[in-house]
């Protein structure tokens, strides 16, 4: 059964490579009291679809070296085309400078760089993301 007054994140990653550090930090997440859901399919669709099929509140994206910026701009765009724009995408990881500021335009609430601490991360997202449904 699952307990709806837990914040639901969904957690995605774009990029090349096998990253054990997103189930390191979903566990991290999990004992912080915050229901994860991941998927491994970089898809920006699937990304999307997972989001809605799973009731999710917020979307965390791991960014690995390759990831492709207009991976972002169509996760929006479907995000805003399913009526689901109340739903709030943060990324972390790999990106350079310029990137990192047109994923902001794009409308990424915060974008997290390689050695941000977990701790760090459960305390920005417990003041920050809340239920949507």
């Amino acid at each position: 059964m699952m307990d709806h007054d837990k914040v639901r994140i969904l957690m995605a990653k774009l990029g090349e490579g096998y990253e054990p550090a997103i189930f390191k930090l979903g566990a991290a997440f999990s004992e912080a009291g915050f229901e994860v859901i991941y998927t491994t399919i970089q898809d920006p669709q699937a990304i999307v679809t997972a989001a809605l099929q799973e009731s999710a509140d917020h979307i965390g994206i791991t960014t690995l070296p390759g990831a492709k910026i207009t991976d972002f701009a169509k996760i929006f765009e479907l995000l805003a085309k399913e009526n689901l724009s109340q739903i709030k995408v943060t990324a972390g990881g790999f990106l350079e400078d310029e990137d990192i500021q047109r994923i902001k335009e794009m409308g990424v609430v915060e974008f997290f760089p390689k050695g941000t601490t977990y701790a760090e991360l459960i305390a920005w997202s417990k003041l920050h993301i809340k239920r949507t449904c």
